[in-house]
């Protein structure tokens, strides 16, 4: 057995920038993924002429990308291209009310002013509160491991006790939200940045205020493509590095002894490594690989995160209204939410995200003169609701609520569809119970709850994706194989 050759579960996006890291490191890397292609979440699809990216739609942080690309020497504009654009997104209301959420934080602030009545400067300190709160606080999180010791006796760790205030673990992200805003509609879009991780404004703790900064202040992205196209990128530079990969091989087993890893079993035939990486569910890792019931349901003691309905749709029609994100709000947002988390059901009045990328590509996302539309509602993770009969309510919900809002009869509009549902996105990605970050952070002790990025009883043995620390999203991701690489390292 070979010391420096490294296998990973998985190429999601996590997966990939681990094998990437590695790679440039010395080892010898492989990766196995049981699809046929790369991305885990992060992957597209085309239906008559219309692009869909099939997993996640926001691009935030270009940082992280440029941090890996730099660390393997590799010129980024080669591979991936991005603009940056003047819109977040754009809000509607049922009582239309349309806000305009600028990627310039003053500009925003007059918006919030004009349309809400929001005084400009409390929209600006919060903005700088949330800045500050992500460069001292955050960064901190994002960087390094939580459960390594001696990252709490080093000078980043007293920056980040120091960088926020009571109210960010007393108060819940509602509360802190309705202290610095007037009118609840405000209130209501810093509120919407707790789904960034899967979780409730009226649970999770106001350290979530830190997310608005990467929009507001840092700013919103396109690249060019897609978001398919960092998959593209990444799958592209780790060959480049020399990484191999085995597609449409579902690993079996880890093998492990003498709480030493050894390799993995994938089609019944060994594969030997000193290191092993999983970018697969921390849950489905302990529970079908490790065969370890007992650690698989103490991660089961954490709360799942949200999970989400996706058509799909093929647009037979330009929307001008509309841009590239677009969110219509629930009336009653704190019922949706407990539908979400507590009585885990498809609440009647969602808010609904729609991504349009031919608003940017109109010439290679859909065919001319017609949009491709990805429409999404949170919705519980999969526990006890039938989602093939769930789809025609929450397809009716989402078309009576556009067609009141836009005044259009979207029944007429719609040429194509496809869906995704949570036990789809089970199926397809081993997300437990298809929940799109692994845990939610409905507790000020989340991030801390959340499973580390290292076995503590297996040595060799790593983990890396939205279900362990740092958390869910492509910069979540992408740092938490940074963290890993740099443990293993």
């Amino acid at each position: 057995m070979e010391a420096k050759k490294a296998i990973i579960i998985g190429a999601g996006v996590a997966g990939l920038a681990t094998a990437i890291r590695l790679a440039v490191d010395g080892f010898e890397v492989e990766v196995f993924e049981k699809n046929i292609e790369p991305g885990g979440k992060l992957t597209a699809f085309e239906n008559s002429g219309f692009m869909f990216d099939a997993g996640p739609s926001l691009f935030t942080s270009p940082v992280f990308l440029h941090d890996l690309f730099e660390y393997a020497n590799e010129p980024i504009n080669q591979y991936f291209l991005y603009e940056k654009l003047p819109l977040a997104c754009k809000y509607f209301y049922e009582d239309e009310t349309v806000v305009n959420a600028f990627t310039n934080a003053d500009l925003f602030a007059k918006e919030l002013n004009e349309k809400l009545g929001e005084n400009e400067d409390a929209v600006k300190k919060y903005l700088q509160s949330s800045k500050k709160l992500y460069e001292q606080t955050g960064s901190f999180f994002l960087n390094y491991s939580l459960h390594q010791l001696k990252n709490y006796f080093t000078k980043n760790f007293l920056k980040a006790f120091t960088g926020f205030s009571f109210s960010h673990l007393t108060k819940n992200l509602n509360q802190y939200n309705q202290l610095h805003f007037s009118n609840k509609k405000t209130v209501q879009i810093f509120n919407r940045f707790a789904t960034y991780n899967g979780s409730s404004p009226y649970k999770a703790p106001a350290m979530l205020s830190l997310i608005p900064h990467l929009e507001h202040n840092d700013g919103v992205y396109y690249p060019k493509g897609g978001m398919i196209s960092i998959t593209n990128a990444l799958y592209q530079l780790a060959l480049k590095k020399g990484v191999q990969f085995h597609f449409n091989a579902k690993a079996d087993s880890i093998i492990a002894s003498n709480k030493t890893v050894k390799g993995i079993v994938v089609n019944g035939e060994n594969h030997y490594a000193a290191t092993v990486v999983s970018n697969g569910d921390a849950y489905f890792t302990y529970k079908n690989l490790l065969k370890n019931e007992t650690v698989a349901n103490k991660i089961l003691k954490q709360e799942r995160s949200s999970s989400a309905f996706i058509f799909y749709w093929g647009m037979n029609r330009t929307f001008d209204e509309l841009e590239l994100h677009n969110i219509f709000f629930s009336e009653d947002y704190k019922a949706e939410f407990n539908a979400i988390f507590n009585t885990k059901n498809c609440f009647a009045d969602p808010t609904i995200y729609i991504n349009i990328t031919a608003k940017c590509e109109p010439e290679t996302q859909a065919p001319k003169g017609k949009e491709n539309w990805f429409v999404m509602i949170n919705v519980p993770a999969n526990a006890s609701i039938n989602w093939d009969d769930a789809k025609a309510l929450c397809r009716q919900n989402i078309i009576n609520k556009l067609n009141k809002i836009l005044q259009t009869n979207l029944e007429d509009c719609i040429e194509t569809e496809n869906i995704l549902h949570p036990s789809l996105i089970e199926s397809t990605t081993s997300s437990y119970l298809g929940s799109l970050y692994g845990t939610s952070s409905n507790s000020r002790l989340a991030a801390f709850l959340r499973h580390s990025n290292f076995s503590s009883s297996i040595k060799g043995l790593y983990f890396v994706g939205g279900s362990v620390h740092p958390g869910g999203g492509i910069p979540l991701c992408l740092q938490s194989a940074k963290i890993a690489a740099d443990i293993i390292k």
